[in-house]
């Protein structure tokens, strides 16, 4: 059985790039629960601040969690390559979830030489049905070849 390829930037380093680069949504608090090549887990602990009228969780804390959890998934396969940024993000919010932390799961589908698509579940901590489902684009500029497909497949010339 092949060992998983590992991750293209470690967690520490990628915690680094979430809390300098990404500020708005690296002061939320966000914990990297997991990282692998493609696949990233994140935690959103719980604060006050998230929570609106009616006692949910606030849409931008959900939508601003997804979007840096795909950027997450985006250079795990590229590493740090930062100018990698948005171009769409699209989020169907399912169910109300409850003041609880939240939990992002993304996963790149279809990594290309300029731009990446993915998927992000969030969930309300505790709990296994998601709450919102979020689908978006990376550009990604110009940067060393992406040696490892999604599925983990090598192609011949980089074994």
């Amino acid at each position: 059985m092949t060992e998983p390829t590992p991750p293209a930037i470690t967690k520490e380093e990628l915690d680094v790039l979430i809390r300098e680069g990404v500020p708005l949504v690296g002061g939320f608090g966000v914990v990297i629960d997991s990282l692998g090549a493609g696949t990233i887990r994140l935690r959103l602990p719980y604060k006050d601040d998230f929570v609106r009228p009616g006692g949910t969780v606030t849409g931008p804390a959900m939508f601003g969690l997804a979007d840096v959890a795909l950027y997450g998934a985006v250079l795990s396969l590229i590493g740090r390559v930062e100018l990698a940024v948005t171009t769409s993000m699209t989020i169907n919010f399912l169910r109300r979830p409850p003041p609880v932390a939240i939990i992002a799961e993304a996963r790149v589908l279809k990594m290309g030489k300029r731009l990446a698509y993915g998927e992000i579940l969030i969930f309300s901590e505790g709990d296994p049905e998601p709450v919102a489902h979020a689908t978006g684009t990376y550009s990604i500029p110009p940067h060393d070849p992406v040696k490892l497909a999604v599925s983990g497949y090598q192609s011949p010339e980089t074994e």
